[in-house]
């Protein structure tokens, strides 16, 4: 497979908002170079920071889609979680800049000019965000399944993004931030105009790079044990087993691992089968349940065994 083709097989979601915020990081830090804004020029930093960090993404998305080779049997499906944490090294660094931005301003408050220019620039900043941030709930919903619409779409994405791949979840999380703190900017800025407290705008701009801390730390933990190698949601194990079970000719599971791959799972399974069988006959039900396990996009390989049923239980509803 060429490197355009998959390209196209990128996360659709960042390479959207890093083409989004890549057009508002110019506009916001010509807007910041003319006025002077603090504020402004935070969320400069948060837009090219978020710009270069859903770039990262984007590519390390489409590079995850890569075929296994001889030498990494299991496929690539990981290397999206490294670039998510290069993606929080930069998400850092910004936050850095942002919080010192805005403690010299506290130190040494100064008046911005242009202030409908700033206005106006954050509030399609704040429309092309939340744009964005639909974008990516939509493909939250999308890829675990869940239907929602209207209001219900971030509702719904608040409650199973979790489940969502990491690209779709960075997306997620930025954009929240990104929205948030173009408003807080707005806010600010027109308030410190107004009523002459010109350190709110330093208060506004260590808010925003603080916040990019939260956030750096929430996505470096879940993709460090991403990368380490975690087991699948229990939603996730649930279907799983559901399907294994659903075969007429499969009484009973003995052993299962699911383990999640980028965004991708990895099946192994023991599983139990009525007595009889031939070996011949025992290996097409085998492949008859693998087969059915591919069905299911999210699975990206299934290594089964087989066994005569044993008469005992061992899998049961209280384990998922």
């Amino acid at each position: 497979m060429s490197f355009f083709q998959l390209l196209k097989k990128g996360n659709k979601s960042s390479g959207i908002a890093a083409l989004a915020n890549t057009v508002l990081a110019i506009i916001k830090g010509v807007a910041a170079i003319y006025s002077g804004s603090g504020t402004m020029l935070a969320t400069t930093f948060h837009s090219l920071a978020d710009a270069t960090n859903q770039g990262f993404v984007f590519l390390g998305s489409a590079l995850a889609e890569k075929a296994p080779t001889k030498r990494f049997p299991t496929g690539f499906g990981r290397v999206v979680n490294l670039f998510v944490l290069i993606a929080v090294i930069v998400i850092s660094i910004m936050a850095y800049e942002t919080i010192i931005k805005g403690w010299e301003l506290i130190v040494h408050p100064k008046e911005s000019t242009n202030i409908i220019l700033n206005s106006v620039i954050l509030i399609i900043a704040v429309i092309i965000d939340g744009l964005v941030l639909i974008k990516a709930a939509k493909e939250i919903a999308k890829e675990t399944r869940t239907e929602s619409s209207g209001g219900g779409v971030l509702i719904s994405a608040f409650k199973n993004v979790r489940l969502a791949s990491p690209p779709t979840r960075l997306v997620f999380y930025e954009d929240i931030i990104a929205t948030f703190g173009a408003a807080l900017a707005l806010v600010t800025i027109v308030i410190a105009h107004f009523t002459g407290l010109y350190v709110l705008d330093g208060v506004g701009t260590i808010l925003i790079g603080v916040l990019l801390i939260g956030i750096a730390l929430k996505i470096g933990y879940e993709n460090t044990i991403g990368l380490i190698g975690v087991s699948a949601p229990k939603e996730v194990e649930t279907r799983i087993v559901d399907m294994i079970l659903s075969d007429k000719d499969v009484v009973d599971i003995k052993n299962l691992r699911i383990l999640q791959e980028g965004r991708k799972y990895h099946v192994e399974s023991y599983i139990e089968l009525r007595e009889g069988f031939s070996l011949a006959d025992a290996d097409d039900i085998k492949f008859r349940v693998r087969d059915l396990l591919y069905t299911d996009p999210d699975i990206g390989d299934v290594v089964l065994g087989i066994l005569e049923s044993d008469g005992v239980i061992t899998w049961d509803k209280g384990k998922i």
